[in-house]
């Protein structure tokens, strides 16, 4: 299905034709070698009325040590709620530094402390390189609650995109494991199925990722899987999942004109079914990150009212 301009939302229509162009240029290894490049400059940023600092913590799979950005109110008083965040950016491309605002407005909106970290992008390491990153990063803020200043023993996890895929991959790996205990998640319009095999994953056209960026996405995050012709297990792509029934409380929206909506409307479906507590949004005419392409649009603004209550109301209610 291709997606054209009158089929957006009237406050997305004009970032159309270059949130079409910005899609081809993913769609290529060198323009996702661009864009990491670029976001990679963001480096060390900090946020105005935020206390930042920058750490590198052990792996404890092998890997390189670990980059995380750490934020927090100024003049703190904890325990606050720990927060795993986890940017997007396709699996390929991307820094904690690129989430800054979206950091911010969690922080500002309801009190914690949130560890970003810089987890490995697959063309360098594909998986399980990102997800081993990204849940050490979470028994490393449990070991350490102390000093971060976080409750011990519960923890929220969130993120965009692929980071939204990460987020559920994490929350599945702490269910089966019971390593952590997650008081919520929020995979806000997650990456999570590599099969594509949905009506919207066959969008063409869209703004910011489409049917062919995708593709590139998945293949080089399962790449060694591939290339061996492995199973694709669940930690790897979470709509691949059997049992949802040891899952947190789930916070998430998508847009109907992008590529996730159906592997996040069955994704929701199933936490349901297990009679997991969902709180979802679907919003019409919406192609992929248009809250964060055009945040100062109404339909934008709607979306972080939507997911800035929500999580005002579970650390209320989990903490």
């Amino acid at each position: 299905m291709k997606i054209t301009p009158n089929m957006l939302h009237e406050d997305l229509q004009g970032m159309y034709w270059p949130m079409r162009m910005m899609a081809g240029m993913l769609s290529t290894v060198w323009g996702v070698k661009l864009f990491h490049r670029l976001s990679a400059r963001s480096k060390g940023a900090g946020v105005d009325g935020l206390h930042s600092d920058e750490q590198y913590i052990p792996s404890r799979s092998g890997g390189p040590d670990i980059r995380v950005r750490i934020f927090k109110p100024r003049n703190a008083a904890g325990p606050l709620p720990g927060f795993l965040y986890l940017h997007g950016g396709g699996y390929v491309t991307g820094v904690p530094e690129i989430a800054l605002d979206v950091i911010k407005k969690f922080i500002e909106g309801q009190p914690c402390v949130i560890v970003a970290p810089d987890y490995r992008k697959a063309l360098a390491a594909p998986y399980p390189a990102a997800l081993n990153d990204c849940y050490d990063t979470l028994l490393w803020m449990k070991e350490y609650a102390g000093s971060l200043g976080i409750v011990p023993d519960r923890f929220i996890v969130g993120g965009h995109s692929a980071g939204g895929g990460l987020t559920a991959a994490v929350a599945l790996k702490a269910a089966d494991t019971g390593d952590v205990d997650i008081a919520f998640q929020l995979p806000l319009y997650p990456m999570i199925d590599d099969r594509q095999d949905t009506p919207s994953a066959a969008f063409v056209d869209a703004p910011v990722w489409n049917a062919k960026t995708n593709k590139l996405g998945w293949g080089l995050y399962l790449q060694e899987l591939l290339e061996k012709n492995l199973e694709i297990p669940a930690y790897a792509a979470p709509a691949r999942a059997a049992d949802y029934a040891h899952l947190p409380p789930t916070i998430t929206f998508v847009g109907d004109m992008e590529p996730f909506r159906d592997e996040t409307l069955a994704y929701v479906d199933n936490l349901k079914k297990a009679e997991i507590p969902v709180t979802f949004k679907l919003f019409t005419g919406c192609f992929h990150g248009f809250d964060a392409v055009v945040p100062e649009a109404e339909i934008s603004r709607s979306a972080w009212r939507f997911v800035l209550d929500a999580f005002a109301d579970h650390v209320q209610r989990y903490f």
